[in-house]
């Protein structure tokens, strides 16, 4: 493990070809301050052109929050104007959502708000028993504002999605499992580990495949049927033009595992 730069607000480490972003303010649950937005687009910014972290895994310090929501203190005094610029591009939320690979949510204790959008901005989500998920912003009398009403409701449809955000509520690990807003539940005990099982099986997958796989299956809540099949031949296509692509059907053809370059 080693600790790359830094940052007073969140920490970044890597474990083999695995990248660990965790945000860091235990103290206040991991509330998304300004700070913590600039910090995460530069961290983001310096893992995508890091060719060892392979995938990402995003997670909050402590045992009680992943990301108990947006810093409120700082809207005390906000105007439109302001508070369009802190969210306007480029924003955390967009940067994850954008982040060319995969992107994984390690998710215990309060995921709520800006945290349920930084949670919906990754590509898998994978919580503790413990999680409680939420976008409880229509109790500050304001709605979502990092994706919430778009991701979520792609994610879950657009009855839940409703409710969630008309009624605030938070739900627990298993109603998020079974709506589809999270991909698995663990005990707090094995979520680090499970997770990184996870992300070191994705990260032995060749690199230009799980890009192109990403922006495809992205691509399906963006554009229409024919688009979204036009783009992904495009894809499929680009891969035909990769060293990894030799190396994976030689690699099937002679029965032993491929070792991707990521060519």
């Amino acid at each position: 493990l080693q600790n790359m730069d830094s940052y007073e607000t969140i920490q970044i480490e890597k474990q083999e070809s695995v990248g660990i972003l965790t945000i860091n303010r235990p103290d206040k649950l991991n509330a998304l301050n300004s700070k913590v937005h600039s910090e995460g687009i530069a961290a983001l910014k310096k893992l995508r052109d890091d060719e060892g972290v392979r995938v990402l895994v995003i997670t909050g310090a402590g045992e009680k929050s992943f990301i108990a929501g947006a810093d409120i203190s700082e809207f005390a005094g906000q105007t439109p104007v302001t508070q369009r610029a802190v969210f306007q591009n480029p924003s955390l939320f967009n940067s994850i959502d954008e982040f060319p690979k995969p992107v994984i949510a390690m998710i215990n204790g309060f995921c709520l708000g800006g945290g349920c959008e930084i949670a919906l901005a990754c590509d898998l989500r994978i919580v503790s028993e413990n999680a409680k998920i939420g976008q409880p912003e229509i109790n500050l009398g304001i709605i979502p504002g990092g994706g919430g009403t778009q991701r979520l409701t792609r994610l879950i449809g657009e009855g839940k999605s409703m409710e969630m955000i008309l009624t605030g509520d938070m739900i627990d690990a298993g109603t998020a499992h079974d709506l589809g807003l999270v991909n698995h539940v663990y005990s707090a005990e094995a979520l680090r580990e499970e997770t990184m099982k996870i992300a070191n099986k994705i990260a032995t997958k060749s690199p230009i495949a799980l890009q192109m796989a990403k922006e495809a299956v992205k691509t399906a809540s963006k554009a229409n049927l024919d688009e979204g099949l036009r783009r992904e031949i495009d894809l499929f296509a680009i891969c035909f033009s990769s060293e990894d692509k030799e190396e994976g059907v030689s690699a099937f053809l002679e029965k032993r595992k491929p070792e991707f370059k990521g060519r």
